[in-house]
C-alpha cells in the first residue's frame, strides 16, 4: 500500500510541471501567432489582390469601410488641391472642381479587387478626373513561337556577333520604400514613400476578432513626420 501511495505521489508531482510547461508554450504560441496575425494577413490580402481573387478578398477587405475612408481621403485631397490652385490658376481651380465632382466614380473603381491591387503595390489614387486603377500585368510570357518571329535574323557572317538594337531609355519611377507595424492594439498600417521629400500614403488594417485582420482604410497624401517639423 505504501507503494502504491509512493508512485502515485511520483506521478502527480512530474505531471504538473508538465502541465505547467504545456499551458507556457501554448501561451507563448498563441501571443507570437497574435502579434503575426496582421502580417500572415498582409500577405494573403496581397496575393489575393495581385491573383484577382474576389472571394478571398471578401475575407480581407471591410469594402464599406474602405469605400467611406476612399471617399473622405480623395475629398479632402481635392479640397486641399482648390484651396492650392484658387489664389494662382483658375483653370486649375476649374479642373480640381471637376475632379471633386467625380469622386464617387473613382471610390467605385478602387473599392474593387484591381483597386485593392493597386493600393497594396505602391498606386494610390490621385484624384484625376477619370482615374483608374492600374491593369493587372500579363499572366504569360509569349509562346516560344512568337518569340522566334520576333527574335532578329542571325547575321550573314557568322564571324561577327550581332549587336542587340539600341532600345530608348525610359526614367524610371523611384521605388517606392515599404514599411509596416503596428499602430495600437487593433490598428495595422502599411506605408508607402517614394523618398525622404514625397508624400506618402498608408493602407490601414483593423482587427476583426481575435486573430483576423481587414483592410479597412487609407490615408492619401499623409506628410512625413521629419518633414513636418521643418
Amino acid at each position: 500500500m505504501t507503494d502504491i501511495q509512493t508512485h502515485s505521489r511520483k506521478q502527480a508531482g512530474w505531471r504538473k510541471p508538465v502541465a505547467i510547461a504545456v499551458v507556457a508554450v501554448a501561451v507563448v504560441a498563441a501571443l507570437g501567432y497574435g502579434y503575426a496575425s496582421p502580417y500572415l494577413a498582409l500577405n494573403h490580402l496581397k496575393a489575393a489582390a495581385d491573383a484577382r481573387d474576389a472571394v478571398a478578398l471578401n475575407e480581407y477587405v471591410d469594402y464599406p469601410a474602405l469605400r467611406s475612408s476612399l471617399k473622405q481621403q480623395v475629398g479632402e485631397m481635392l479640397q486641399r488641391r482648390i484651396e492650392a490652385a484658387h489664389a494662382s490658376n483658375p483653370l486649375a481651380l476649374f479642373g480640381a472642381m471637376i475632379g471633386t465632382a467625380l469622386i464617387g466614380p473613382l471610390v467605385d473603381a478602387y473599392a474593387t479587387p484591381d483597386g485593392v491591387a493597386a493600393l497594396l503595390s505602391g498606386m494610390p489614387p490621385t484624384g484625376q478626373p477619370g482615374e483608374r486603377p492600374a491593369p493587372p500585368p500579363p499572366s504569360s510570357a509569349p509562346p516560344a513561337a512568337q518569340q522566334a518571329e520576333s527574335a532578329p535574323p542571325a547575321p550573314s557572317n557568322p564571324g561577327t556577333q550581332a549587336q542587340p538594337p539600341q532600345q530608348p531609355q525610359e526614367q524610371e519611377q523611384p521605388r517606392a520604400q515599404t514599411s509596416a507595424g503596428y499602430r495600437g492594439l487593433n490598428t495595422f498600417a502599411v506605408t508607402w514613400q517614394r523618398s525622404a521629400s514625397s508624400e506618402r500614403y498608408a493602407a490601414i488594417l483593423q482587427r476583426h476578432g481575435l486573430f483576423s485582420w481587414k483592410l479597412s482604410a487609407v490615408e492619401l497624401n499623409e506628410p512625413s513626420t521629419s518633414n513636418a517639423s521643418n
